[in-house]
């Protein structure tokens, strides 16, 4: 009796129910070739057509001799899946319950045939060597923490606040000094024969990585990983992450799931920053996924920031985190200034800040940090001061230059007939300044100066030492030569009033950024802004800020004390999940579900959960919308073509809403 070779295959499908191994016989000519991690394509009898699928291990099949269809095709023979990355995709889906080919697909880039076929006719990958001079020069940038280095070496898990400073590289380029804390970790960790994974959120820190690590890693070794790349690209670089040699990979959100060889070290900077956090399905964060992994392979993970987050001080506080904390403690010098005090009524930079501002001129640039791009994002009415909207969608109204035709931020469309809805008046009034006004106002207070405007709009990544007034918004501040000789931080108060759970921790956040881009010993004047977050950032302890977050949540049973997971969809699967959620899940309290209300799209609700049942609530909610999905796929009476899947399931939220 012959035996046959079996292949199980994860289906690269974004429904529920496919979310689990198929096996599928593999035919003799392909025996050879089919082998785990390669992908394939199999024919799904369901759907009547072939789909692709990974091969994530191959066997003989049982002795049920039950009939299994062929696998119809190689893609590729490269075998793309390591089982390291089936196994932190897996894990991470669970928790999230979600889809491991939904993670699969963030990670594994396309095939691109022409990249696949360059990369096998180019010389074998060499293993990559760091001088001696790098590997003390690591050392040295270390050495700031006590212990730092071996505990990385060790595998440790570990929180560090970096310098709040702009750093001066041997090239002469100026990074933060952040960016050299990653930097040597990595060259450290290169060094040690393993590899180095840093995740940051977008193309500014990402820069000043590589400005950081040029000349201290091989070309070769050091792997960039971004949205921004070709196809091609990304693919190339995927390929050279496989190679079974040592790298350092970096990149953004995506990048934590890069399957390098031998990972010594899992990197993320600035872990409160949303695009840290995944918006496609399951939506598993960076962080989240980071501290997955390391349990996985065993690599050190290192939670670098300005500010410490909410998440983060929970795991320092369980002890599951280990706080590394500097030889030497330096911080900026924050003023707070109060917005009118002794001045007129619509002064918006205080005389304080001002004068900080003229004298800072002097010397080098100056940064005033903004809430808002744009020149007018906000107009109303001249009479009643009512919220000017847009007569066709109701949104907000807004103008790029004075006397312009107001149009709206949402459909883009003009108002030239606006007429207040409250009191029919017909004139408007600027209700604030973004960044182009407030560069065109302090631009008249300082006459013959340089004027420079970064926003999302105006991509202004670093500025020379010459003075100039730099007018960036929240996390758009490029960074100065030698740091900035004075920092202004307006609209504090106005980015306070978000609605929203951790507008505290994000404005701490955005103004500790800015804060850190100054040279040591600038002023940095905090504008109209009192009360606990101004104080932290005054003293520069935003550990405890985030400890007095925690424990002020903890009898709310708000997010990061527990965890969340949001529920859509029809008001029959809402009801039915939630029922079937309490039967699974006994350990659940009476308040823990918060809802079902009626939503434009059906229903939804918010589960509060304790870390300790987590893994059977995810399961519970996995199992929910597994069932909704193949419930809509059966025909009804009266209906006899499928209907649509409605139920969705959102863990980890950060943010109750209902």
């Amino acid at each position: 009796m012959t035996t046959r070779r079996v292949a199980r295959v994860l289906i690269d499908s974004p429904l529920p129910q496919l979310d689990r191994l198929f096996d599928y016989e593999v035919p003799d000519e392909l025996v050879e070739t089919v082998t785990p991690g390669i992908r394939v394509r199999v024919p799904l009898r369901t759907a009547g057509r072939v789909v692709d699928a990974y091969v994530v291990e191959t066997g003989e099949a049982d002795a049920a001799g039950r009939p299994l269809s062929l696998v119809e095709s190689v893609i590729s023979p490269v075998a793309v899946l390591p089982p390291g990355l089936y196994a932190l995709a897996r894990r991470a889906a669970d928790r999230a319950a979600g889809s491991a080919s939904d993670i699969l697909r963030l990670a594994v880039p396309k095939r691109m045939v022409r990249a696949e076929k360059a990369w096998f006719a180019r010389e074998p990958v060499a293993p990559p060597a760091v001088a001696e001079t790098d590997t003390a020069w690591a050392d040295a940038v270390l050495a700031a923490f006590p212990g730092l280095s071996d505990a990385i070496a060790a595998g440790e898990r570990l929180a560090v606040d970096a310098p709040p400073h702009p750093a001066r590289l041997a090239s002469g380029e100026d990074v933060g000094a952040w960016a050299e804390l990653l930097a040597a970790a990595a060259v450290r960790t290169l060094a040690s024969g393993r590899s180095a994974v840093l995740v940051v959120p977008d193309h500014r820190d990402q820069a000043q990585l590589e400005l950081a690590l040029a000349g201290r890693v091989p070309d070769d070794a050091l792997v960039r990983d971004d949205a921004r790349r070709s196809g091609p690209e990304r693919y190339a670089s995927y390929l050279r992450v496989l190679a079974p040699q040592p790298c350092v990979v970096i990149g953004n959100r995506s990048t934590v799931y890069a399957p390098a060889h031998e990972p010594g070290l899992v990197a993320i900077w600035d872990d409160g920053d949303p695009l840290l956090a995944e918006p496609l399905s399951p939506g598993v964060h960076a962080r989240d996924a980071a501290l997955v992994r390391q349990e996985l392979d065993g690599a050190a993970l290192l939670l670098a920031g300005h500010t410490r987050t909410t998440d983060v001080e929970r795991l320092v506080a369980v002890g599951w985190v280990r706080e590394v904390p500097a030889r030497r403690r330096t911080s900026p010098r924050v003023v707070l200034s109060a917005t009118r005090e002794g001045e007129s009524h619509g002064a918006r930079v205080p005389s304080s800040a001002f004068a900080a501002a003229r004298e800072g001129l002097a010397s080098g640039p100056v940064l005033v940090q903004v809430s808002r791009p744009g020149y007018a994002p906000v107009l109303v009415c001249a009479d009643c001061r009512t919220p000017a909207r847009c007569p066709h969608c109701a949104g907000p109204l807004r103008a790029h230059r004075p006397g312009a035709i107001p149009e709206c931020a949402l459909c883009g469309r003009s108002a030239p007939a606006w007429k207040c809805a409250n009191c029919e008046s017909t004139r408007l009034r600027m209700a604030s300044s973004g960044s182009e006004r407030t560069a065109d106002e302090l631009g008249r207070a300082f006459p013959g100066t340089r004027v420079i405007v970064a926003d999302g709009v105006h991509q202004v990544t670093a500025v020379d030492a010459r003075p100039a007034l730099v007018i960036a918004t929240r996390g758009a501040e490029p960074i100065a030569a030698g740091g900035y000789r004075a920092v202004v931080l307006l609209d504090g108060d106005r980015m306070l009033m978000a609605d929203d759970l951790r507008i505290g921790e994000s404005c701490l956040r955005w103004w500790s950024n800015a804060a850190a881009l100054a040279a040591p010993g600038a002023p940095v004047h905090l504008v109209g802004v009192t009360g606990a977050v101004a104080r932290a950032l005054a003293t520069w302890t935003q550990s405890a800020y985030a400890r007095n977050e925690l424990a002020e949540r903890a009898p709310l049973h708000m997010p990061p004390v527990v965890r969340v997971a949001a529920i859509h969809g029809s008001t029959q699967a809402v009801r039915t999940c939630l029922d079937t959620l309490r039967d699974d899940v006994p350990a659940l309290g009476d308040d823990a579900v918060l809802g079902p209300v009626s939503a434009e799209d059906g229903a939804r609700a918010v589960v509060r959960f304790d870390y300790g049942v987590g893994r059977a609530v995810a399961e519970s909610l996995r199992s929910a919308v597994i069932a909704d999905a193949l419930h809509a796929r059966r025909p009804t009476k009266g209906r006899p073509g499928p209907s649509r899947a409605t139920l969705r399931v959102r863990v980890d939220v950060p943010d109750l809403d209902l």
